[in-house]
């Protein structure tokens, strides 16, 4: 059709106003599950320390003499462990005409900017931890030993890779050749941390072994639930023979590793007033600067509690 002689259409228009949302939409994924399990400390140093307990052995044959002299048993010392602090930083810079005009989604620039630098600084802190084979440095820029450069006692390794040499975080995990993750090899790890004396809850995962976990025993095939027209197809709890354990799929985790863990047999240690902390930067120009940094450290209180299956398939 054809638009009438002397009809003002948008196109030709002048003056028209923008129409833009006062929402700005984000995808981004923020939650940092393994931080959000651990308890928290506070570091007085930058490296900070702490001590385990190991008890005798269980004796099958303690039986004394009636009357019998009392000898002293041997006394088992406490091992003293530490991890150092990392410093974790991000930071932000608006013109000051940035800041001055008017904005969509958002009052000033520079706040908005500096709450997407904290969620990508705690982001980068989940991946530090939990996605990286990091050992421990205590030379500039000191480094936080990750949660697989702990755990030694309890593991499973599908194919050719060792575990750390000492479970204090001094060294690094080899990886192996992959193969698919079993229920069987999960079994293994959990029978090793409880004689171990561990009480595991959780186990933490990416995505496609999350998937693979949800095939075991009791999902071999999905349950549909008529009267709700729904079908159930995830194990999101794990009812094992030393305890019921809740099934984590985390992003930031290295996708060839599940964890098997105790979680309050970890922790994330501050150094004293250093966690999230927003600061101004020194003006360089016509910008105004901000940063925000934390300085931690991740706690193994007893590695023996934990364990993990190792060198599994990722797709």
């Amino acid at each position: 059709m054809a638009v009438p002689t002397n009809t003002l259409i948008f196109s030709a228009a002048v003056g028209n106003r923008e129409d833009l949302s006062d929402v700005i939409y984000r995808i981004d994924p923020t939650d940092t599950p393994f931080m959000s399990l651990c308890e928290r400390e506070t570091a007085t140093a930058v490296t900070h320390e702490w001590q385990t307990q190991a008890l005798a052995s269980a004796s099958g044959s303690n039986a004394q003499v009636e009357g019998d002299d009392v000898a002293a048993d041997a006394v088992t010392a406490t091992a003293r462990l530490g991890n150092h602090c990392q410093i974790s930083r991000k930071a932000a810079s608006v013109s000051g005409s940035q800041r001055a005009v008017q904005h969509a989604g958002r009052d000033d620039e520079l706040d908005y900017e500096m709450n997407l630098k904290g969620l990508e600084l705690k982001r980068d802190m989940e991946t530090i931890i939990v996605g990286t084979n990091q050992a421990r440095r205590s030379s500039d820029a000191r480094l936080t030993a990750s949660v697989i450069s702990w755990i030694k006692t309890n593991t499973f390794k599908n194919g050719t890779g060792s575990d750390p040499a000492t479970a204090d975080g001094a060294g690094t995990r080899v990886d192996g050749a992959t193969a698919a993750f079993t229920e069987a090899n999960m079994k293994t790890v959990l029978n090793a941390i409880w004689t171990a004396g561990g009480k595991p809850d959780t186990v933490l995962t990416g995505a496609f072994n999350k998937q693979q976990f949800s095939t075991f025993t009791g999902r071999s095939t999905p349950i549909e639930q008529a009267t709700s027209r729904r079908i159930v197809a995830a194990v999101d709890y794990y009812d094992s023979d030393f305890g019921k354990l809740e099934v984590v799929p985390d992003r930031f985790s290295r996708s060839r590793d599940v964890l098997i863990l105790q979680s309050d047999m970890w922790a994330i240690a501050y150094l004293s007033g250093r966690r999230f902390v927003a600061y101004p930067l020194a003006k360089t120009g016509d910008a105004d600067r901000r940063a925000v940094m934390s300085e931690y450290t991740l706690v193994s209180r007893n590695e023996k509690a934990s364990g993990g299956v190792f060198d599994n398939t990722t797709s």
